[in-house]
């Protein structure tokens, strides 16, 4: 016989009282679930709708940036920016302080740096063959910018610096600032195409 399988012989030893797991888990559903499971277990009245809504509220940071007010004379890919950086700035405050010079530093100076180019390509204006190529050297150098920061936040999350709901808000938030970069793209090559010099 193995020594994995369990005999007749052998008993498994299951521990008296389980450590409620939930605040470890991080999709809402998981939390939820888990949560069932232990009122089930202590024959309490349990509603999964209201505890899924409880573990699927907007976190704490995201909240705070929501406040911050948009200028609408501005682009709204960089209006999403200054957020994300924002966002960024407040999930890594509290981040432990080994981690800052690796992962927390990198995350902060790619999103400016990344803003600091869509603020450049917006002033660029399109009269000349060398402005259009300019623009879009800037628009293409913030793609990799917000592409390193969605890859440095994937990092953190492994080594624990950041929590994975917050690693996922970055990524949702990357995405989205990169499909309205390839979109201004799109729209400079139409208006180029129409311009006659």
């Amino acid at each position: 016989m193995r020594k994995n399988q369990v005999s007749r012989n052998q008993r498994i030893h299951i521990p008296k009282k389980v450590e409620d797991a939930s605040v470890q888990l991080m999709l809402p559903v998981d939390v939820a679930s888990v949560k069932q499971a232990f009122a089930t277990a202590n024959d309490k009245r349990f509603k999964y709708a209201d505890a899924l809504d409880q573990a699927t509220k907007e976190d704490p940071e995201l909240h705070q940036i929501s406040t911050i007010p948009s200028d609408s004379s501005e682009l709204i890919v960089i209006t999403k920016l200054k957020k994300l950086g924002a966002y960024i700035l407040a999930v890594t405050v509290k981040s432990p302080a080994k981690f800052r010079p690796v992962f927390i530093n990198r995350m902060q100076n790619y999103s400016l740096s990344a803003l600091e180019n869509l603020l450049n390509a917006n002033f660029i204006r399109m009269d000349s063959p060398e402005h259009k190529a300019q623009r879009e050297k800037h628009q293409t150098d913030a793609l990799i910018q917000l592409k390193m920061v969605a890859y440095v936040a994937m990092l953190s999350e492994n080594a624990k610096c950041i929590l994975m709901r917050q690693y996922k808000q970055i990524s949702i938030q990357v995405g989205e600032i990169i499909n309205l970069i390839m979109a201004w793209k799109k729209s400079d090559d139409k208006q180029w195409q129409t311009k006659k010099f």
